[in-house]
């Protein structure tokens, strides 16, 4: 039993206490240091208060999961981060052994499914699908954003990756990309730029582009990636800088034009389209990602649950092979830890902050 010492006598507050021995041990140690029984006491009970929490965590995560798992995507339907979340959710659930439900939380560029995120109880039972916006460029373009995506969230696994392509209505007069460059350059804020929202990938992306050519454009946004790509496919803007998963499909039909797509070599789903490289602009190199977080707080084991089921997801044949039909990248080795992409995160974070501050007032 632990004693707390009120000064006048000794209440039991019916603590149990299996090594008897040690805290005595402890209360002597403490006693020649010239602090009081009560003092030592109460700090031991305080410790002990804990344990009952840490064993109740413990429960929780071996007995995990037992009921659905909601992910959030802040985005609309059809999107790149719904598309990959949709794709690996059948194999996650089955791995699992849980129904996994996505659901679609667009809002203030992807940043109101975040916070329902953070604000969520630590259990791994609702989950979040971030990505370079939300996790990275977010931090430069909000003056008050509401959470830190690099301590306010536990880091799963990156489920996949895109490279930029850049891309244009199908009548735009450009061939290739040095005559897009020029074209651009000439015509100063006579152009459309079609974007997926502030802090979307698309956003900062042709952010990023427009600042290495020194080109200014009208920028038009949309509400997600999924209607800013239909925009361009209609011919209501004239360009944009989006990730192969959502744009492989419209320039394999011709629906869109595709002048390069920013990675050290061709991507095998696009395989005429040239590289940034080829095209003349090798500075330009730039893809986006996609990953799964829980709350700040969700016990470690829930977390290698979780990171054990993207793997696997990952490691599937269908799986893979849908996601290398949309031209998606996929992390191999250590790139799949929950430390790669807490890493991850905060290299973006840095990057994206630096980008935003040279390219001054948008």
């Amino acid at each position: 039993m632990i004693w707390i010492n009120t000064e006048e006598s000794w209440i039991d507050v019916s603590l149990s206490f299996r090594r008897s021995r040690e805290l005595t041990r402890v209360k002597t140690m403490w006693q020649r240091k010239g602090l009081s029984l009560g003092f030592v006491s109460m700090a031991i009970a305080a410790c002990m208060s804990c344990l009952p929490q840490a064993a109740a965590q413990e429960a929780r995560a071996s007995d995990y999961p037992n009921r659905r798992i909601t992910i959030m995507v802040p985005w609309t339907a059809g999107g790149p981060s719904d598309t990959v979340m949709r794709i690996m959710a059948g194999h996650m659930s089955r791995t699992l052994g849980q129904r996994l439900v996505v659901e679609n939380h667009p809002g203030s560029s992807g940043t109101v499914a975040s916070l329902r995120t953070k604000l969520a109880t630590p259990d791994g039972y609702t989950l979040v699908v971030g990505n370079t916006g939300t996790h990275g460029s977010a931090v430069a373009l909000y003056s008050k954003l509401p959470y830190d995506p690099r301590t306010d969230f536990e880091p799963i696994a990156v489920l996949a990756s895109g490279a930029i392509v850049i891309v244009g209505r199908k009548d735009l007069p450009p061939t290739d990309l040095k005559e897009f460059v020029a074209y651009l350059q000439s015509s100063p804020y006579k152009l459309d730029e079609a974007h997926g929202g502030v802090a979307s990938i698309s956003f900062t992306a042709c952010l990023l582009f427009d600042q290495m050519i020194h080109a200014k454009s009208r920028l038009v946004p949309y509400d997600g990636a999924m209607p800013s790509v239909q925009a361009l496919v209609r011919g209501r803007v004239d360009y944009m800088c989006d990730q192969t998963l959502n744009v492989v499909p419209q320039v394999r039909t011709g629906r869109i034009k595709a002048y390069a797509i920013a990675a050290p070599v061709r991507n095998p789903a696009l395989p005429d389209v040239p590289t940034t490289k080829e095209g003349g602009l090798p500075e330009y190199e730039l893809s986006a990602w996609q990953a799964l977080f829980a709350p700040k707080g969700t016990p470690k084991a829930i977390v290698e649950k979780l990171n054990d089921a993207v793997g696997r997801a990952l490691d599937d044949d269908t799986v893979r092979g849908r996601l290398l039909e949309l031209g998606a990248d996929m992390p191999q080795g250590d790139q799949r830890t929950s430390q790669a992409l807490a890493d991850l995160v905060r290299n973006e974070v840095d990057r994206w902050t630096s980008v935003v501050k040279a390219a001054g007032p948008f």
